[in-house]
């Protein structure tokens, strides 16, 4: 008896994970088609043939939806960043980071809308909660640890100005976070450079090198490079 009770609830266990695989599914589509704001939980069940009522047993509201799509898309995209890291020799400082900006620029490209729900416009009337953070920092923390391995500058690397005591304590709590240990200059730098690996991959996938640097291959293999140097990774060997 306890045997069949036990099948019965991973037959229903695996039921609702497949159910809810198709929510999410037909949710992305949605997200595609209209937006984060167009995103409907009414119309997802009406696309699956549900009725209506029956979705909320899986997403109590179109919020609960859009928090569960934003942490697969940062789980994805850090398993990306994860993997194109973990790939490279790790004393191959600088391989590293390019494979890794190389990673989240595909990941962006082959998946825009997602990209758009993390790193796009805020949506209107939604407030992410803390059960995002475990994944957002995930792609942080490959920064983190190709940071941890540069031991010295790169030679003729700028000590550059001191950090303004605002920003020190910001860069702190950073590090804490993604790379403890790693020196406070080193980690504002990476997060320099971070930012504008991000900046590309957003104008290049928003359209604003259209009818200039588009492809952008050439220009994001380049400036990957000068961002390297700015953050002092030691030169390819």
């Amino acid at each position: 008896m306890t045997g069949t009770a036990n099948a019965g609830r991973t037959a229903r266990e695996r039921a609702r994970a497949e159910l809810t695989r198709e929510i999410k599914q037909e949710a992305r589509r949605q997200l595609a088609a209209h937006g984060a704001q167009g995103l409907s939980l009414r119309a997802v069940a009406r696309e699956l043939g549900m009725v209506s009522s029956a979705i909320y047993r899986y997403f109590p509201s179109r919020d609960e939806l859009l928090t569960a799509l934003i942490i697969d898309a940062y789980d994805v995209l850090g398993e990306a960043a994860e993997a194109a890291d973990s790939g490279v020799p790790e004393p191959d400082i600088r391989g590293r980071w390019r494979a890794t900006c190389g990673a989240v620029r595909s990941w962006a490209l082959a998946h825009p809308h997602e990209y758009a729900l993390i790193y796009g416009s805020p949506v209107p009337g939604y407030q992410a909660p803390q059960a995002t953070v475990a994944s957002a920092i995930r792609v942080v923390r490959v920064l983190g640890a190709i940071l941890a391995g540069v031991r010295t500058p790169a030679p003729g690397l700028a000590a550059g100005p001191p950090l303004p005591p605002p920003l020190a304590e910001q860069v702190v709590v950073v590090a804490d976070a993604v790379a403890p240990g790693v020196p406070a200059p080193l980690i504002a730098r990476g997060l320099i450079a971070w930012t504008q690996l991000f900046g590309m991959v957003s104008f290049e996938l928003f359209g604003q090198f259209v009818g200039s640097l588009d492809p952008a291959d050439a220009f994001f293999a380049y400036a990957v490079d000068q961002m390297a140097d700015v953050i002092g990774l030691p030169a390819a060997g």
